[in-house]
């Protein structure tokens, strides 16, 4: 699958408001031509075979919550769509293994997840995707062209993506599989009293499993950390408040405003596990959702030195109403700032320092570090990490 988030959950099922027994006179006349289009469908359309009233009827639903304009963010899912939606939460992906999004108006790689058949085919965080199997994207809507590239394990799929920052398109094959990801994978560095510890992603138990890795760090002689969340889709807004509970001692992790204007504060939980230890974060592109949470944070409380590019830019609180035949509609029903009140939703945030990878250069993974000599480490074309371990540097 090419799950795709674009915002994390307040509630992953939310309860469905009551039916309005009689609609408001304006709200009748204001549906009369939706009724009367309806209508010549089914008395004249052609092709009587494509007049199935299901598909009508989520048709309109993604219309309806395509014209709020929260392009990529509130959207429908059809009954299949929403338990894949609920797998990729539990960390269980069959696909490609990439978080896909709406970026200016283009279908965008969020990220590939670490290990995954998009991060070994070379699919890179930023690259917007043109074509799937020879056919244009161009005014498909995402949940039509991750549908396109989703399919059985084993299988393959041919994207035509564009880089960010080229103007050529390159065309890449993958091969599909069942994708497990983990929520935090790390290693001490060589030569290093650091540990790199790589966030993945914020599902299901993913606080938990970054205080087992930071302690695990400690035991391992470990006294500094790079938390990397590059290429970090988010997830669960309750994961973000935890993990970036283990760093901070006090105050808010987060600000969520309603569309009334009321504000709501998530106040950091205590117990956290790394509080004290120096730490430098590391951001790009592919950080998005509630892990720009996280990093906005620990900017904001002065915890952590940023490093690296811009973050995605997800913003919206997405609350999710499963409806009576399965189908679900993510709807957007919030916005986050960050605890000094700055908006994420189309901003991002941007580094304390700016640090761009060359072109072609992934992020170095914990696993692979854990291969290099000191010297090779010290080497590295991850210039984002070299900058880090200089912050850290006695």
């Amino acid at each position: 699958m090419a799950g795709f988030w674009a915002g994390a959950a307040t509630e992953r099922v939310g309860l469905l408001p009551g039916s309005i027994v009689r609609e408001p006179a304006s709200v009748e006349r204001a549906f009369t031509p939706f009724w009367q289009t309806w209508d010549l469908v089914q008395a004249h359309y052609v092709d009587r075979a494509a007049v199935q009233t299901t598909q009508l009827a989520y048709g309109a639903t993604e219309g309806m919550l395509a014209a709020l304009g929260d392009t990529g963010h509130t959207r429908f899912l059809t009954p299949q769509a929403y338990q894949r939606e609920e797998q990729a939460l539990s960390g269980q992906i069959q696909g490609i293994g990439a978080e896909i999004g709406l970026k200016n108006g283009q279908p965008t790689i969020v990220a590939p997840f670490p290990g995954s058949p998009a991060a070994r085919a070379g699919i890179r965080a930023g690259d917007v995707i043109v074509a799937v199997d020879g056919k244009s994207v161009g005014g498909l809507d995402l949940t039509t062209i991750v549908q396109r590239i989703r399919g059985s394990s084993g299988t393959d799929v041919t994207l035509t993506v564009r880089h960010a920052g080229s103007d050529q398109n390159v065309t890449i094959t993958v091969q599909r599989a069942e994708v497990h990801v983990p929520n935090v994978s790390w290693t001490r560095l060589p030569g290093t009293d650091v540990a790199l510890v790589q966030l993945a992603q914020l599902a299901q138990g993913a606080t938990n499993d970054l205080s087992a890795a930071l302690q695990a760090a400690r035991t391992a002689g470990a006294t500094k950390v790079v938390l990397d969340l590059r290429n970090d889709p988010g997830g669960l807004r309750d994961e973000a408040v935890g993990v970036a509970s283990q760093f901070l001692s006090g105050g808010n992790v987060l600000i969520e405003r309603d569309a009334s204007g009321h504000e709501t504060l998530f106040p950091v939980k205590s117990g956290g596990v790394a509080v004290g230890v120096p730490l430098v974060v590391l951001v790009n592109a592919g950080t998005a959702s509630s892990a720009e949470i996280v990093a906005g944070a620990l900017q904001d409380h002065h915890r952590a030195t940023l490093v690296g590019s811009t973050t995605f830019g997800t913003g919206t609180v997405l609350s999710t109403y499963v409806l009576a035949d399965g189908s679900a509609v993510l709807l957007g029903t919030a916005e986050w700032l960050t605890p000094d009140g700055h908006q994420i939703w189309h901003k991002g945030i941007t580094p304390d320092q700016q640090v761009a990878l060359p072109s072609g250069v992934a992020p170095l993974a914990p696993e692979a570090a854990a291969r290099l000599s000191p010297a090779q480490l010290a080497a590295t074309d991850d210039v984002q990490l070299r900058r880090a371990l200089a912050d850290l540097s006695p």
